[in-house]
């Protein structure tokens, strides 16, 4: 694993940037409610640049772990500060700068314990920017779980819909996820003998037999997997996305679920590539499950953040399933996929908040007609649910079309059936924008105005990111690409596996000659 050291810890700036604006945040009066939110949005605004410098400014050209900080922290133990990122870090920190700006500015109008409720997102979005950037197994269970804890008190102090059954029920799942986590962590830095829990030290030097890797990666893929809501460990997240407050819920959707992707794939893949082939027909088989499921139940949900819990549920039930292909463009398409379902679903449960606190209500029979009223709300309504169903030219076409590709060449039963109910999917999703947005207006929502330049604008900065990388694929694909190739070719090593057809595919080709 090629490592290349920063000239600027801008790693450590963004986690540095975040500590101040809590601690800004912290000491502000209790009712400078205008000075917490102008902090909130200095800091995500500041974190944001960076996180788009760091997308822009990483070399293409060499690849490796890139940026990368290293601090011995206990040498005792083995435990070092160690930052970087690669192909498939630098995309989720864009991520989670796009979804932490647009959460803090959607939820301008809040008015109810401001301070406590950006100190919470504040430390929330501490641990996920930690979790994306740390090579280090014993930070990234650290940042996992910072990333979870104040999930509780977001939800049952801000949320509604079942606040405290929503919070208790996702806390449990996801320390449950966080109890199976660390023994993994322990048993592979013991087996391995190199006194470290740095990744790329195990990667290099450490030799795992084939057990243990088959050990180790089921710990980590149901530890890590519950969180990103695979089947069927998933029941936690549309109940805690329905209880949660807007930015919460896109955070949480956006996000959060994208950590449990994150850490099977940084963990588990990096660490036990034997593990991941033994496991993969499996993880296919709950994948595909869980894309089924979640299409199948949230066909008969009514209120509208439901139907996006259960959609999330099958959309990273695509993730999943690019994964269990063991292919570049399967790998490629799953991170792309984390990406662009991140930044559609805040795009969705944002519009959907927007709706709600203008007419209390979620319920798809008692809307209609807002278009009418609210063009520009239900316009990114519009966009989200049309990205969500995989229309071309938005971002999570190509992410979609990497995965299938990738999966009908090697479970081509299992792609078929998820096309089927990805069709099924789109026509319900069709229908609940029809239901929503157009037809007669409901007599009720006549006075309702449209969101202002400023409430638009956090909708507006996920809608450009949905159009623009579904216009130009390539920026995404080049970098996830410098990550995904070289993880499969260290796959065909390890197991035997390596020839053309595990690396190239027709995707790979187009790609190659996009204009």
């Amino acid at each position: 694993m090629q490592m290349h050291a920063a000239q600027f810890p801008f790693l450590s700036t963004i986690l540095l940037i975040c500590a101040c604006g809590l601690a800004l945040v912290l000491v502000l009066p209790k009712n400078s409610n205008a000075a917490v939110k102008w902090v909130s949005a200095a800091c995500s605004a500041a974190t944001l640049a960076l996180s788009v410098f760091l997308f822009a400014a990483y070399d293409r050209a060499t690849g490796g772990m890139q940026f990368v900080e290293r601090l011995d922290w206990i040498p005792s133990m083995g435990i070092s500060y160690l930052n970087g990122i690669d192909g498939f870090a630098a995309p989720m920190l864009l991520l989670t700068g796009i979804v932490f700006f647009t959460g803090v500015v959607s939820m301008w109008e809040l008015d109810f314990r401001v301070k406590e409720f950006f100190a919470l997102f504040i430390l929330l979005v501490i641990g996920v920017y930690g979790m994306f950037m740390a090579l280090d197994l014993f930070f990234i269970f650290v940042w996992f779980d910072v990333s979870l804890l104040p999930m509780y008190l977001l939800i049952v102090i801000w949320g509604s819909s079942a606040r405290e059954y929503g919070a208790m029920k996702l806390t449990l799942y996801l320390l449950f996820g966080s109890a199976l986590i660390l023994p993994g962590i322990i048993y592979l830095a013991a087996v391995s003998g190199l006194e470290t829990f740095s990744i790329p030290a195990l990667v290099e030097n450490a030799s795992f037999s084939g057990f243990e890797q088959k050990t180790a990666f089921l710990l980590f893929y149901i530890g890590f997997g519950i969180l990103a809501g695979v089947w069927p460990f998933h029941s936690w997240s549309p109940t805690g996305h329905v209880a949660a407050p807007t930015a919460v819920s896109m955070l949480h959707a956006g996000v959060l679920m994208k950590i449990g992707a994150f850490g099977i794939l940084r963990v588990g893949m990096f660490l036990c590539p034997e593990g991941w082939m033994y496991w993969s027909p499996t993880m296919a088989v709950l994948a595909v499950i869980g894309i089924v499921y979640g299409v199948m139940v949230g066909l008969r949900q009514t209120d509208l953040k439901f139907v996006i819990g259960y959609s999330s549920v099958s959309h990273m039930g695509i993730v999943g399933l690019g994964f269990a292909t063991m292919t570049v463009d399967g790998v490629n398409g799953a991170v792309f996929q984390m990406f662009a379902h991140g930044v559609m679903t805040a795009l969705f449960f944002s519009a959907v908040g927007h709706i709600y606190d203008r007419t209390h209500t979620r319920e798809i029979g008692e809307l209609g007609g807002l278009s009418a009223v609210m063009p520009a709300a239900s316009s990114y309504f519009v966009i989200a649910a049309l990205a969500g169903i995989g229309v071309p030219c938005l971002a999570s076409f190509w992410a979609e079309l990497l995965v299938f590709i990738a999966a009908f060449r090697v479970y081509p039963a299992l792609a078929m059936i998820s096309v089927g109910v990805l069709v099924v999917n789109a026509l319900f999703m069709l229908r609940v924008v029809r239901n929503t947005c157009f037809g007669p207006l409901n007599d009720r929502w006549a006075h309702l105005k449209d969101m202002s330049f400023a409430m638009g604008m956090p909708r507006a900065v996920l809608a450009a990111a949905i159009v623009g990388f579904g216009l130009m694929p390539f920026l995404m694909y080049d970098l996830i690409q410098t990550a995904s190739v070289p993880l499969v070719h260290s796959l065909g090593q390890a197991v035997g596996l390596a020839g053309p057809e595990t690396v190239e595919t027709l995707f790979t080709e187009l790609m190659s000659v996009w204009p």
